[in-house]
């Protein structure tokens, strides 16, 4: 599985804070690194103050200590999943793009060619960190599709854009319109949650999330075989000769 270059397929999940791709879409990255895809983890932010509840009650705890903490957790999930990842450490809570970070992300955006792009709702009025990153994806992928943009690299395509299931998704607008099979590779998710240590107390629920949306799955027609799954709302069509 090869592009007209020759090299392989690129998947980009667009991560607010060095947690939020393993819950969300762990199953997916590491389907798609089996798969033979280039899987590469963008993190906007190491979530240094907002997301690390855990290293905050530890004494003497400081930002930079919770940001290298973060680091070396996000470097073992990826790790786990068979991607590759990168800190644009812009600081949390709240997260800010300013046009120097869009150009960074257009930048990967024009470097790996992603056919696919992962990130979060637009509309989060629990975490609105998680919609300025919706907004910087579809942002970064209208600059890195400009043919006047940074003439010294070639111009994106149209990668799909998928949003992945927020943690409270009725009051986030979200209806999945794809529900993703992760079962053969659920234990490479759980491994990769395993070492979340900042935020332990999120695993137990997104195990049993992805049950219940096997569930969904196996109702809407899919394999009884599936026990796991992960929920996606595309923002774009999908183009094709059939309706199914």
């Amino acid at each position: 599985m090869h592009n007209d270059d020759g090299r392989a397929p690129t998947l980009m999940v667009i991560s607010a804070h060095s947690g939020d791709f393993v819950w969300r879409a762990g199953g997916a990255l590491a389907l798609y690194a089996e798969r033979g895809y280039n899987v590469r983890i963008v993190c906007l932010s190491f979530g240094e103050r907002g997301e690390s509840q855990g290293l905050w009650k530890q004494e003497g705890m400081t930002v930079e200590r919770a940001k290298a903490a973060r680091r070396d957790e996000a470097e073992a999930a990826a790790s786990a999943l068979g991607a590759d990842i990168s800190f644009l450490d812009l600081g949390d809570y709240p997260l800010r793009i300013d046009e120097d970070a869009l150009n960074r992300i257009a930048g990967e955006m024009r470097t790996h060619s992603p056919q696919l792009l992962l990130t979060h709702v637009a509309a989060d009025p629990y975490n609105r960190d998680h919609n300025a990153a919706h907004e910087a994806t579809l942002l970064a992928r209208q600059v890195a599709q400009a043919a006047g943009h940074d003439p010294n690299t070639a111009p994106l395509g149209a990668p799909q854009v998928l949003q992945f299931e927020p943690h409270q998704p009725e009051q986030c607008g979200f209806t999945p319109n794809l529900l993703l099979d992760i079962t053969s590779v659920f234990d490479r998710k759980r491994k990769a949650m395993s070492c979340m240590g900042a935020q332990s107390h999120l695993v137990d629920y997104y195990v049993d999330l992805s049950a219940r949306r096997a569930v969904q799955a196996v109702r809407n027609g899919g394999a009884k075989s599936i026990t796991h799954a992960e929920a996606y709302q595309r923002v774009f069509p999908v183009v094709g000769g059939e309706l199914l």
